[in-house]
Parts: structure tokens; sequence; C-alpha cells
């Protein structure tokens, strides 16, 4: 019978058993660590880490690939970040006092205004996904935080999509922008643990964009 728990997490994700009552569809090693960055990073850029996220920030453990040794120096700067000094950088970078210093917008990035068509577009392939937008949230769509989100729950299964969907949000909404966005996050004035994330999001995204760009 299996451990039920497991059974109903398949159940609720929407995925099907086989004959023998095999779950073949559950995300892999590589989905669940893709699903884990996309998260970490759409947790980041939604707010500003409390003590429980640093704290688990500080044990992410790097290798010597660039993607790991970004993760390694993310690690360190969250060892000695200040809650309340990173609460008032990302103030600085995603809030400020009229607008801050960063925009984290599909629309934004692809035509140098919010809420044009680009988020028309996202939230008609959203709309197809049965994703819609939650009463009293204020951020549209296209912030670079959900969008991360959405890839996390396409990645990982909590949201069941058709085959290829992951590329088709992934190629459609992201990689056109997002990877200039997590660069510029990367050498922004006001960035200091944040230029970590930047450089985290930018190398991820790029191993993304390559992975997406192989046939199959």
């Amino acid at each position: 019978m299996g451990d039920p728990r497991l059974h109903e997490a398949n159940r609720a994700a929407g995925r099907v058993p086989d004959a023998h009552g095999e779950y073949l569809d559950q995300p892999d090693e590589v989905d669940a660590a893709r699903a884990g960055e996309y998260l970490l990073l759409a947790r980041l850029l939604a707010g500003a880490p409390d003590t429980v996220l640093l704290a688990r920030i500080a044990n992410l453990r790097g290798d010597a690939t660039p993607l790991g040794v970004a993760h390694a120096s993310l690690a360190q700067a969250a060892v000695g970040g200040i809650v309340e000094k990173i609460a008032r950088e990302f103030f600085d970078l995603f809030i400020g006092v009229g607008r801050g210093e960063l925009l984290p917008y599909g629309s934004y990035y692809l035509t140098g205004f919010l809420n044009e068509r680009p988020l028309a577009r996202l939230r008609e392939d959203l709309h197809a996904l049965g994703i819609e937008r939650v009463e009293g949230q204020c951020e549209p769509e296209d912030h670079a935080a959900i969008l991360c989100e959405v890839m996390a729950g396409l990645v990982g299964g909590q949201l069941p999509a058709p085959v290829g969907r992951q590329r088709q949000i992934f190629e459609k909404h992201l990689a056109p922008w997002i990877g200039r966005f997590f660069a510029d996050l990367a050498v922004a004035e006001a960035a200091d643990f944040y230029r970590h994330v930047g450089t985290v999001g930018r190398l991820f995204i790029e191993i993304e964009t390559e992975a997406f760009a192989l046939p199959g």
C-alpha cells in the first residue's frame, strides 16, 4: 500500500497512479532541487527574510560550480545578516518612497511601463492553468516573486499541467527579462545581502535557459 501520506500528497497534486498504484511522474531529485530554488527566490523577492529564513539560508551548502559558489556566498551573508538592516534594504530596493530602485515586473522590463500587454498575455496563460489572482493581492502576476512561485509549483507538481507547460511559461514569461532583473539586482546600489540573491538568481536562470533549450 505504501505510505498513505505520500499517496494523499500525490492525489492532491493531481497525479494519477498506474495499474500497480505507482506514481511514475513524481518529481525527481533534480526537479525537487529546481523547485526549491524557485521557492527560495520567490520568498526573498516577496518580502525581506525573517530570522527563521535567514537561519535556513545560512545552512545552504555550496560546491565548486558557479551556482554552488553563489549559494555559499549567500549563506555567508545570511550568517552575518541583521533582520532589520535587510528589511530596510528590501524597502529601498523594491518599495522606496515613491518607488524602489528596481521594479521587478515583466511588463516594465519588456516595455518600460507597468501593466502592459506582457501582463495580459501572462494572465491568459495562467488562466488556462486554472491560476487566478488571489483577492487582496496587490502585486500583478508578472512580479518576479509570483512567477518564481508559479514555476516552483509547475516543477514540483503542485500545479498539475500538461507536459511542456513548464517550458512554455518559462520561455514566454521569464526568459525574456528575469535574467536581466537578477543581474540588475546583483549590482544595485542599495543591495548588500540582496546582491547575493541577484547572483544566485542570475546563475540559476542561465542554467534553466540552457536546459530548456535542449531538445526533448
